[in-house]
C-alpha cells in the first residue's frame, strides 16, 4: 500500500508517549499506555503477515535525506533476521504495561512515558538501514533504562543503574569509534547495505572486529563482561527486568549478526574458534553461578548468561544449523526469560522476598501459577517438546559440528540448567508449605493471566511445530551464510 509501515510500528509508543504527557489519573495513564502497547504489536503483526518469506532481500523499506553532507540518511527495513525481533519488542511492551499496573504505584506517567520511549528506540535499533541511524537508537536506549532501574528499582537501584550506563556506555564508545573507522574505510557511507559489499583488508576488519565485539559483547553480556546483569536485574522493576532479559540481550547478539558477520566475515572466521570458547566458559560459568543462588532474580539472570552463550556459540558455529539455532534461540529467549522474570515479580508483589529458602508448598496455594511456572522453567531447561528445545538442539547440532570440545562443553551446561531450574521450582513449589503460614498467597488474577498467556502459547507452538518461526529466519540465514564463507576465506 505504500505506507510507512516501519515508522508507523516505531512512532507510534513515542506518540503515545506524547499523550500521556497531557492526562490526568494513574488509570487513564495505564489504560492509554495498554492501548498503545496493543496497537503497536496488531502493526507488527500486520508486518508479519505481510512478510516475504522466500527473498532475503529487505523489506518495508523506507529511505529519505536527513543529513545530506555526511550521506546519512533515515533509512529502515527488515528481513528474516530482524522480523522476529520486531514483533517479540512489541509484544513484551504489552506485557510489560500490564505487569506494572499495581507494581509501579509512583510517578506512573513518568514511567509509562519512558517504557514507551524504550520501545520505539529498541524497535528503531531492529529497523535501522543507517549506520548513524542506528547508533543513534542504539545509544538512545541506555537513558530510559537507566531511569527505570534508577527511579523505579529496589534499595540498590542507583548502584545498579550507575554500572549499567557506565558499562555499556564504555561499549558503545567503541562502538562509536568502529563506526567512524567503518565510515572512512567503507567509502564514505553510513549504508548498512552498502557497507556489508565493502571487501575490507583483514588488518581493518580484525581492529573493528574486537571494537565491535566489546561493544556487543556488555550487550550480551559475556564473560568476563557480565557483572552488571545482575544487578541490573535484581534492582530493576519487573518491567525493566523483562524488557532487559527479552529484548536488551538481544542487541548484542544482533549486532554481531548485522555487523561482524557480513561486513567482517575474514576476521568473524578467522577468530570464531575464541568466540565459540568464550561461548562455552559463559555456558558453564553461568550455570554454575545459577546453580548458587538463592535470590530467584538472580537466579534467572544468571541463566541468561548460560543461554545467551548457547546464542553466541550457535552464530560463532558459522554453519546453517547453528546460526538458524541461534537466531531461533534469542528469540524463544526472549519469550521464556521474560515470562520467568515476570512470574518472579508476580510472587514478590504478594510476599515481597525473593528468597528461595522463605518458599515451600506454592503448589497448593497457587496452583495455577506453579503450572504456569512450571511450564516457562521446563521450557527454559529445554524439554522437548517446549520452544527452547528446538533452539538449543540446532545450536548443540552446529556446535558440535563447528568444535568438538566447545560442543561437549555446551552439553555440560544444558545439565547444569536442569540442575539449578528443576532444584528451584522443587524448592519452591514442591517443598514443605511455608507460604501457607508466613504469607497471604492468591493465585493469578486476569490481568495476569492475560500477560502470561501469549508466552505460553508461544512456548508451546515453536516447540510442537517451528516451521512458521524458522520459515521467516531461513532464507536471510542462508544468505548471511553465503555472505560469510564467500569472502570469509581468513587473511
Amino acid at each position: 500500500m505504500g505506507l510507512p509501515l516501519l515508522s508507523f510500528i516505531i512512532f507510534t509508543p513515542v506518540a503515545g508517549a506524547a499523550v500521556l504527557m497531557f492526562l490526568r489519573g494513574d488509570d487513564a495513564v495505564r489504560w492509554t499506555a495498554l492501548g498503545v502497547t496493543i496497537l503497536d504489536l496488531a502493526l507488527c503483526i500486520a508486518m508479519l503477515a505481510g512478510f516475504d518469506t522466500t527473498t532475503h532481500e529487505m523489506q518495508f523499506t523506507e529511505k529519505r535525506p536527513w543529513v545530506p553532507a555526511l550521506g546519512i540518511t533515515y533509512a529502515l527495513g527488515i528481513d528474516g533476521i530482524s522480523a522476529l525481533f520486531v514483533f517479540l519488542t512489541a509484544l513484551l511492551g504489552s506485557i510489560c504495561v500490564l505487569a506494572s499496573w499495581v507494581a509501579i504505584d509512583r510517578k506512573v506517567k513518568a514511567f509509562m512515558v519512558s517504557l514507551l520511549s524504550m520501545q520505539a528506540l529498541m524497535l528503531g535499533v531492529f529497523c535501522a538501514l543507517d549506520l548513524f541511524l542506528f547508533y543513534v537508537f542504539w545509544e538512545a536506549m541506555l537513558i530510559p533504562m537507566y531511569l527505570i532501574i534508577g527511579v523505579w528499582g529496589g534499595e540498590g537501584r542507583i548502584y545498579a543503574a550507575f554500572k549499567f550506563f557506565l558499562y555499556t556506555l564504555a561499549g558503545s564508545l567503541l562502538f562509536l569509534i568502529g563506526v567512524i573507522v567503518l565510515y572512512f574505510n567503507g567509502g564514505e557511507t553510513f549504508d548498512i547495505l552498502a557497507l556489508t559489499a565493502q571487501d575490507l583488508p583483514f588488518p581493518v576488519q580484525s581492529w573493528l572486529f574486537f571494537a565491535f565485539l566489546i561493544a556487543f559483547a556488555v550487550k550480551v553480556p559475556m564473560v568476563p563482561v557480565h557483572t552488571w546483569l545482575p544487578d541490573a536485574h535484581v534492582q530493576a522493576p519487573t518491567a525493566g527486568s523483562i524488557i532487559l532479559a527479552g529484548v536488551l540481550l538481544k542487541m548484542g547478539a544482533y549486532g554481531f549478526l548485522r555487523f561482524s558477520l557480513p561486513m567482517l566475515p575474514e576476521a568473524s572466521v578467522y577468530y570464531s574458534t575464541l568466540m565459540l570458547s568464550l561461548s562455552a566458559l559463559a555456558i558453564v560459568y553461568g550455570g554454575l553461578l545459577a546453580l548458587a543462588q538463592d535470590d530467584l532474580k538472580k537466579l534467572v539472570a544468571y541463566s541468561s548468561i548460560s543461554h545467551m552463550g548457547f546464542v553466541t556459540m550457535g552464530i560463532f558455529a558459522l554453519n546453517l544449523r547453528g546460526l538458524q539455532g541461534g537466531i531461533l534461540q534469542m528469540f524463544n529467549h526472549g519469550v521464556t526469560t521474560g515470562a520467568l522474570f515476570l512470574f518472579v515479580g508476580l510472587i514478590y508483589e504478594r510476599t515481597h522476598t525473593r528468597s528461595i529458602a522463605d518458599y515451600g508448598g506454592l503448589m497448593k496455594a497457587a496452583p495455577v501459577y506453579t503450572a504456569f511456572l512450571a511450564l516457562f522453567t521446563l521450557s527454559s531447561m529445554a524439554l522437548p517438546g517446549t520452544n527452547s528445545f528446538v533452539g538449543e538442539l540446532l545450536i548443540l547440532s552446529g556446535g558440535f559440528a563447528a568444535n568438538l570440545a566447545i560442543g561437549a562443553a555446551a552439553v555440560l551446561g544444558a545439565l547444569l540448567g536442569a540442575a539449578y531450574l528443576l532444584g528451584m521450582y522443587r524448592k519452591v513449589a514442591l517443598g514443605p508449605a511455608s507460604v501457607g503460614v508466613r504469607f497471604k498467597i492468591r493465585d493469578v488474577n486476569a490481568r495476569e493471566l492475560a500477560a502470561t498467556l501469549p508466552l505460553a502459547v508461544l512456548v508451546l507452538w515453536v516447540g510442537l511445530y517451528p516451521k512458521p518461526f524458522l520459515g521467516i529466519i531461513d532464507v536471510s540465514v542462508k544468505h548471511l551464510l553465503a555472505q560469510v564463507h564467500d569472502k570469509g576465506s581468513g587473511p
